[in-house]
């Protein structure tokens, strides 16, 4: 074998053992391409066709198209008498698949500085490079720019997110002066100034910035290397946002410093939440408990009030005046009694409410006269309410004795006289308004009860929305007056708030949401009702599942001239109206009954005669039979316990009232 064959071979053996991925030797005089079996692979070759004097176009037959032209540039330049040889390109696979590979090589030169040979080896680079590119989607991905400055120029190169962490528009390379005029006054330079001396010792440096876009205040850190290069230097490093981290180094230094007073203020802010919630609880449970009794009790007291109300109609004085007396003073004790129920419901929230739009200052000047009667001389009263009140709505009559309630508890409080002051004016809570503790943002009316009392302390007034707590003795009061507003105000959708210092005095607060209906609808004065007659023509059909009071309400009706039919309930009252040859005018159900609500049973009903009147009698609220807060037209609703008059009045006018 020729001494250059051999040495050929030698060299493709050594190469070939240093773990290149395919080496190459090209005679360049011959025109000849020699090659190793891995070479062989990656191009496509067949080694069963020989790795030796293979034409030298089969250099270039496997470079991806797009790499190929500059490869060709490269290896002329070995041709025309370049020595070494180093390039990264792609090929592709027999099987489809693109690699990298670094070639290096060396040209082979004659005496006469003549290339005649050419001989390298192949490098799969793959993983690296894919390694850098997820190392570039990896820094784009987490906020790190690129930089690379060199000493005595004027520009530095960056990437693009280098630009924008620093809110400038994207380029390959920025002025020195652009990048450090972002920087607060008075920090040291991100990129070193060429005219201000020698680089910093080090670059790792936080700097505060101010965004060149939109102005925004950041933290920027820098870290890198600085590479000495003879007399000058080279910055190579990289920059990222710290804003969050420098915030919450703030936040914990501000915790650090106010941690004994943040953990009893947290401590003492638990305490209260927990607290509020028991105390909600608390009045949830006992509201379910009360209105269920108060409920029940409803319907008792219609048969007990009913009945006296119908002997005390038909008793003749003359007779016997003691037993009048006596049936009297029954009636007496059963309104007081159904007095406490109506308490107990309104404390529940429970209890049936007719609101109407409502101006304060006409219905505290309506109050004027009753609470002037009410509160005693040595205590000076004061009506004041603010100009241009905004309405509300609720129900007049609940509300007056709300206002009441809380002026007689106030004439209480000061035995020996002072001053007591109703006051209203607007108030808007929240935004552009002022906060209030426990009120959620809106427009509201507040109204105030102010004395000059005995006051509260802290402890009382925790307790004074609780049913049958009272600081009275015993027999001076039941204990429901402060629980009867408080449930008043929440089933208005309302809030209340009371202030009050031992010996000092007391203000409750009263907030009501701001009205925006028609001036149309304006509360007006109600006189007491009066019965009056009915006609046999018009038919009213009794749906009561307690017998007693459909037995009280029917003869009532009877009485007034009705044709009444009844039935015990909803099921019962439709088979009876599929059989009534005559229309019903009216419809007079029990609102709570098993297996159908009076409220179903009034829908079903419309369903089958859609002229049909509804009233509804119950001791529960009226928001189980109203929807977006109003009663529908034909429909209405009588309060249990009721009398004689109040139900023949109710009756009359809801038949006589135009749809």
């Amino acid at each position: 074998m020729p001494d250059a064959a051999i040495e050929a071979e030698r060299l493709l053996a050594m190469l070939a053992a240093a773990g290149a991925s395919g080496t190459w030797d090209w005679d360049i005089v011959a025109d000849r391409l020699r090659v190793d079996q891995r070479f062989a692979e990656l191009y496509g070759l067949d080694p069963a066709a020989g790795l030796s004097d293979l034409p030298t176009a089969r250099f270039f037959a496997a470079v991806h198209p797009d790499d190929r032209p500059r490869m060709r540039i490269a290896v002329a330049a070995i041709l025309a008498g370049a020595e070494l040889f180093s390039k990264e390109f792609r090929i592709v696979t027999p099987a489809g698949t693109t690699l990298w590979m670094h070639a290096r090589g060396q040209s082979h030169l004659d005496p006469h500085d003549e290339p005649v040979r050419f001989t390298g080896l192949l490098v799969d680079v793959t993983e690296r490079k894919r390694a850098e590119e997820r190392l570039r989607i990896a820094q784009s991905a987490g906020g790190v720019g690129s930089f690379e400055y060199s000493d005595g120029f004027a520009t530095a190169t960056v990437s693009e997110e280098f630009c924008r962490l620093l809110g400038l528009h994207p380029a390959q390379a920025l002025p020195v002066r652009t990048i450090n005029g972002v920087l607060s006054d008075g920090d040291v330079p991100l990129i070193p100034d060429p005219n201000r001396g020698p680089p910093p010792e080090t670059l790792d440096h936080v700097f505060r910035v101010r965004r060149a876009d939109d102005g925004g205040e950041r933290w920027i850190a820098r870290r890198g290397e600085i590479l000495r290069e003879g007399s000058g230097y080279r910055l190579v490093g990289v920059i990222y946002d710290v804003t969050l981290a420098k915030e919450q180094e703030a936040r914990l230094r501000e915790l650090n410093e106010t941690l004994e007073m943040r953990v009893a203020s947290v401590i003492a802010e638990r305490q209260e939440a927990e607290d509020a919630l028991r105390q909600a609880q608390k009045m949830e449970a006992v509201g379910q408990l009360t209105g269920g009794i108060a409920h029940d009790f409803n319907n008792l007291l219609t048969i007990i009030i009913g009945n006296i109300d119908t002997v005390l109609r038909r008793f003749d004085p003359a007779t016997d005046p003691r037993a009048r007396r006596a049936l009297e003073n029954a009636l007496k004790g059963a309104d007081r009694a159904a007095s406490l129920t109506q308490r107990l419901l309104a404390f529940s929230r429970r209890q049936p409410l007719d609101p109407k739009r409502i101006e304060i200052d006409r219905l505290l000047s309506g109050m004027s006269d009753l609470l002037t009667r009410s509160i005693p001389e040595a205590i000076a009263i004061q009506i004041a309410p603010a100009a241009d009140l905004w309405s509300i709505e609720a129900d007049p009559h609940q509300l007056e004795n709300v206002i009441l309630n809380l002026a007689v508890n106030a004439r209480d409080a000061m035995p020996d006289g002072g001053s007591l002051t109703i006051a209203a004016r607007n108030v808007t809570v929240g935004t552009g308004g002022e906060p209030v503790a426990g009120v959620p943002d809106g427009a509201y009316v507040m109204i105030q009860v102010t004395d000059t009392g005995i006051g509260m302390t802290a402890e009382t007034i925790t307790k004074v929305f609780d049913p049958f707590f009272t600081t009275k003795e015993v027999g001076k009061g039941t204990g429901l007056g402060l629980s009867m507003v408080y449930g008043f105000v929440k089933q208005s959708g309302g809030h209340i708030d009371i202030d009050s210092t031992p010996g000092r005095g007391t203000c409750v607060s009263i907030f009501l949401q701001r009205q925006f209906a028609d001036a149309s609808e304006r509360h007006e004065d109600i006189e007491a009702p009066t019965a009056q007659p009915g006609k046999l023509s018009e038919t009213i059909l009794v749906v009561e599942d307690d017998d007693d009071v459909r037995a009280y309400t029917v003869g009532i009706l009877r009485e007034l001239g009705y044709r009444v039919v009844e039935a015990h309930d909803g099921a019962a009252a439709l088979r009876l109206l599929e059989r009534q040859e005559t229309p019903i005018s009216l419809l007079l159900t029990d609102v709570v009954m098993p297996q159908m609500s009076g409220q179903d049973l009034a829908v079903r009903v419309r369903a089958l005669q859609g002229d049909i009147r509804v009233l509804y009698a119950s001791g529960y609220t009226r928001e189980a039979i109203m929807r977006d807060g109003r009663l529908e037209p034909g429909v209405d609703l009588i309060s249990k316990p009721f009398t004689y008059h109040t139900l023949a009045a109710k009756v009359r006018d809801l038949l006589d009232r135009v749809q």
